[in-house]
């Protein structure tokens, strides 16, 4: 019992999946075709000029299906269709405190893309850590408004 409380008190604490981060060239033609797949319409559009990207996010229970498109081909969404194609780009993990998450990772040699949290979209806060520690998958850290 005292291990199971030790972990339970390590690490990210991570909630749930917060998102599925997809990588795609038109925006537009990909929602459509989510439209179909769903049957309904996204529940949050954002540009977020400071990642380069316009987002489109489609609920799934809980979680979402984000899908991303850049705005330009020298943005990190851009360089990632360029070198891999359309396709799962991150995972999004809830937490309660990307702070705390992120000290955490760093106290635990995890590389972190970002050092610190930052603002994402629909007034979530958020830190990526780097494919290198994630078995090449990029992690973003989301804390939901209001903590």
């Amino acid at each position: 019992m005292e291990h199971e409380r030790e972990l339970a008190s390590a690490g990210i604490r991570a909630t749930e999946i917060d998102h599925v981060g997809l990588a795609v060239r038109d925006l537009e033609a990909a929602v459509e075709q989510y439209r179909m797949v769903f049957g309904a319409d996204p529940v949050h559009r954002e540009t977020i000029e400071s990642d380069g990207v316009q987002e489109a996010l489609f609920a799934v229970g809980g979680s979402f299906v984000q899908l991303l498109a850049p705005t330009g081909p020298d943005t990190p969404v851009g360089r990632f269709l360029e070198r891999r194609g359309e396709g799962v780009h991150h995972v999004g993990y809830r937490v309660p405190d990307v702070a705390a998450a992120l000290e955490h990772l760093r106290e635990h040699g995890v590389v972190l893309a970002d050092q610190h949290p930052r603002p994402g979209s629909r007034g979530t806060t958020v830190a990526f850590a780097h494919p290198k520690s994630f078995a090449g998958v990029l992690v973003e850290l989301v804390e939901e408004a209001g903590g």
